[in-house]
């Protein structure tokens, strides 16, 4: 979470939670739960969902991006780029996204590995401060990258 803004409260989760069943349950796109099939167990959330700011590097309106929150325990076990990976075919061959991204900050380098092994690429000259952060918040600065549908 350093690279998120921090831990969340169990009241700030829930509605996270809460706000993504709504978009899935009115068909909209939105983060999945991610769960490990051998123990049946929640281990964090993987999808794509409508950008939540004016991205105006997002060539529809609106934006779609793809990410990832896992625990800790479940990091550099591939769940995230496999999960990643099915969260774009589903998005490309069901809602027909011409484009999607992916952003964080510059020293989040294991998601911007995620990024490269599903294929997308790092938008020269895309880095942009995050619109919802304050302009001394030192995770304001973000990288951009981007899948264009096959």
């Amino acid at each position: 979470m350093k690279f998120l803004g921090g831990l969340r409260t169990r009241e700030q989760s829930a509605a996270t939670v809460d706000g993504q069943i709504s978009l899935g349950k009115n068909g909209e796109p939105a983060f999945w739960a991610a769960e490990l099939k051998s123990a049946r167990s929640f281990i964090g959330f993987i999808g794509v969902k409508a950008i939540n700011f004016d991205a105006s590097f997002a060539e529809t309106k609106p934006g779609y991006e793809i990410g990832w929150r896992l625990a800790r325990d479940h990091w550099g076990k591939g769940y995230a780029t496999e999960g990643a990976r099915a969260a774009l075919d589903y998005a490309f061959s069901n809602w027909n996204m011409p484009m999607i991204h992916s952003f964080t900050v510059p020293a989040n380098l294991a998601s911007q590995n995620v990024m490269r092994k599903i294929g997308m690429q790092r938008v020269i000259d895309g880095d942009f401060d995050h619109p919802s952060l304050d302009e001394d918040d030192p995770l304001l600065r973000h990288v951009l990258y981007e899948i264009k549908s096959a």
